[in-house]
């Protein structure tokens, strides 16, 4: 992964400021926390990698998890947030040409893909890390309670009084959705990168499936 690139996404997701040293330390920790794991990599590694003295890193950070979290919110923030805020949903309802479920599914797809690709070691942490630390858990859940799923739900209730989506509940389209959706994420970058995917095809099948599933009977 280009360190410009994680660098800009952390700055645009945290809004802070960082030291030199502190970007070489999350840069070392993001490339070895991807190819290890979280358990296997020790701050001596990390320490290594970025050129700082082990003790730099404990003045940044007070443990490893502390690292690890300092990764792990911004791809939160960054790949959770923009589905459904506000702003988005009244850039769709303001554009007639997306008053509809399927371009609504293309714009959500292609909006997220780049950032997907542009850091998929960090999303590779997000998702192995996640199933083994609690704070993780509840900081996405938190997240996705507060900020998306009331906008998810604003979207969904919409499309299923125009009867572009069947009489499904709400919360049952919701989850077909994401799993439809993270699901050719993780495949594509993450189970099978190197498999020759048609990444237009793939977005376009993934919209149809999705969109063909909920129309119901």
């Amino acid at each position: 992964m280009d360190q410009k690139n994680f660098m800009d996404e952390f700055m645009k997701a945290t809004n802070q400021d960082l030291t030199p040293k502190q970007a070489k330390i999350l840069q070392a920790a993001v490339e070895i926390f991807a190819e290890k794991g979280y358990a296997a990599t020790s701050t001596s590694e990390i320490a290594k990698r970025a050129g700082v003295a082990e003790g730099t890193i404990f003045r940044h950070y007070k443990t490893k998890k502390d690292l690890l979290i300092s990764i792990v919110s911004p791809i939160i923030i960054e790949f959770a947030v923009p589905l459904f805020t506000e702003r988005f949903i009244n850039e769709v309802f303001q554009d007639q040409r997306l008053d509809d479920f399927e371009d609504l599914l293309r714009k959500i797809i292609r909006n997220r893909y780049q950032f997907v690709k542009n850091n998929v070691p960090l999303l590779k942490i997000f998702f192995q890390e996640m199933a083994f630390h609690a704070e993780i858990q509840e900081k996405f859940s938190a997240v996705f309670t507060e900020k998306v799923l009331p906008q998810f739900i604003k979207v969904v209730n919409h499309f299923k009084q125009n009867g572009q989506i069947g009489d499904f509940p709400t919360e049952t389209v919701i989850r077909l959705t994401i799993n439809a959706i993270v699901g050719f994420f993780i495949t594509r970058f993450l189970v099978m990168p190197d498999y020759p995917w048609d990444d237009e095809k793939e977005i376009e099948y993934t919209i149809q499936f999705i969109r063909n599933g909920l129309k119901g009977i």
